[in-house]
């Protein structure tokens, strides 16, 4: 009789999970994957990155024919009309696509879903819906769920979470976003575009807390042009609700007088704390950091042996993308591969339109590491945008002074989500600006734009 029932066992079934699962698997491991929802996919598919771009990308073409953006290509459209259930049915769709796709992955590669919360008993063992599992390897991936803001209670009617955010049955009057960051913007953007007034209030003084701070004043501009009324360097300090509707509280965050905004939803966004209640993380002797995080060595091992743990439980961005890289690299260590995620090179996608998007260090990280060269290049050169009409937005090239080797690249621009991979994966090889510079770039492409911001750098850009 085998000593354990598996030779590794996921806890959670999210980006990070279930691609450790599956490459574990494919490397020859007996492995099963705990899971308690009734699908595969975790948050981001779910509730989270999937159902969101889906209606982003809903609201954002109901918007070009309501506002008459097509007319300016002679396409003329008359009496648009919102069918918001028929929206909200075709990201459902798109997710129960997704989701049910993953569950094809598992019995493919042979990957037992236990179907339940796992609770640790011991190093090796866990109880999954009643039942005792034992395993060689354990790995947590459990990920984040939403940060409560003390005092505001959340009932997915008037006052939501994200998870509500996504399934409202009417489009606001008025919607308060709490909080500046990604997931606040993204989704105050779907109802800004289908017809909603949208508040940001965020306690900082800008908005996009940790991206370059050129890009960040550069998205307010855009965001207010767009419509959005953002408040920065503002606290909330209540919200009451009555009647279906609310009252929020807000006052300088500095200090200062008092006033209220009325609203008939508040979206609280004030960020994600890693999932590991109820784990039994004491049963092992595994304590959590002061953010209430895991810490993990370079294997993503745990200070418990045989016990690993990655995305967002774990200290760094709470991306899918990290999640899932890590995946790959925990289930390669485990199995006697070296695994590698290079943390340095993440990138971060905000899928507003236009989207912004970052890999690598800020201008002011980089200035705190030493002299650096800056290469800019506005969208408004482009001319791909020019010809689509959207040119908002510029690419930025940081390079150290000396060697030239790019420290990071932000952009705004209709397509920074796909344009940022160009710059992921020059970093990733150790790129200097002259390496992008003198790689031919097809015309005409929003790309080009990262070949003349690193032609910037060397100060000879062509288009300006």
């Amino acid at each position: 009789m085998a000593e354990f029932d598996f030779d590794v066992l996921v806890i959670g079934a999210g980006p990070g999970g279930y691609v450790a699962a599956i490459r574990a698997a494919q490397l020859g491991l007996k492995t099963a994957c705990a899971e308690s929802r009734e699908t595969l996919g975790g948050t981001c598919l779910n509730v989270g990155c999937i159902p969101s771009k889906a209606l982003l990308n809903a609201s954002e073409i109901y918007e070009e024919a309501h506002e008459g953006v097509f007319a300016k290509f002679g396409i003329k459209t008359e009496g648009v009309s919102l069918d918001l259930d028929a929206m909200h049915a075709e990201k459902t769709k798109a997710v129960g696509e997704l989701t049910g796709g993953i569950e094809y992955l598992f019995k493919k590669n042979k990957v037992e879903w236990l179907k339940g919360l796992a609770t640790f008993t011991g190093a090796n063992t866990v109880e999954v819906a009643g039942k005792t599992v034992t395993a060689k390897k354990i790995v947590i991936a459990t990920g984040s769920s939403v940060t409560p803001l003390p005092g505001v209670e959340i009932d997915q009617k008037v006052v939501i979470d994200s998870t509500g955010a996504l399934a409202l049955p009417k489009v606001p009057e008025h919607m308060v976003v709490i909080g500046g960051g990604v997931i606040g913007l993204e989704l105050g953007s779907v109802w800004r575009r289908l017809g909603a007034k949208v508040t940001v209030v965020e306690f900082l003084d800008q908005i996009l807390p940790g991206f370059d701070g050129e890009v960040r004043k550069e998205s307010t501009k855009i965001f207010k042009k767009q419509g959005f009324d953002i408040k920065t360097g503002t606290k909330v300090t209540g919200v009451a609700v009555n009647g279906g509707k609310a009252t929020v509280t807000v006052e300088p965050a500095a200090g200062g007088a008092a006033e209220t905004i009325e609203a008939d939803a508040v979206l609280v966004s004030i960020g994600r704390r890693p999932n590991t209640d109820g784990l039994g993380l004491d049963k092992i002797g595994l304590a959590t950091n002061n953010r209430g995080q895991i810490e993990v060595g370079h294997d993503f091992q745990t200070a418990v042996k045989g016990v690993y743990a990655i995305g967002d439980v774990t200290p760094g961005p709470m991306l899918a993308h990290k999640a899932e890289d890590e995946g790959v690299a925990v289930a390669e260590f485990i199995s006697g591969i070296t695994g590698i995620v290079n943390h340095d090179v993440i990138p971060s996608v905000v899928y507003t339109h236009p989207e912004i998007a970052g890999v690598g260090l800020t201008e002011e990280q980089a200035k705190e590491k030493g002299a650096i060269k800056v290469g800019k290049f506005p969208m408004m050169a482009n001319s791909r945008a020019k010809t689509i009409r959207d040119t908002d937005g510029f690419v930025k090239v940081i390079a150290e002074a000396d060697s030239d080797r790019v420290l990071g690249v932000w952009v705004v621009s209709s397509v920074a989500g796909t344009m940022i991979a160009q710059a992921a994966q020059a970093m990733e090889f150790g790129a200097t600006s002259e390496d992008i510079a003198y790689t031919c770039h097809a015309h005409p492409t929003h790309s080009e734009a990262i070949k003349e911001a690193a032609m910037a750098v060397q100060g000879k850009p062509i288009h300006i």
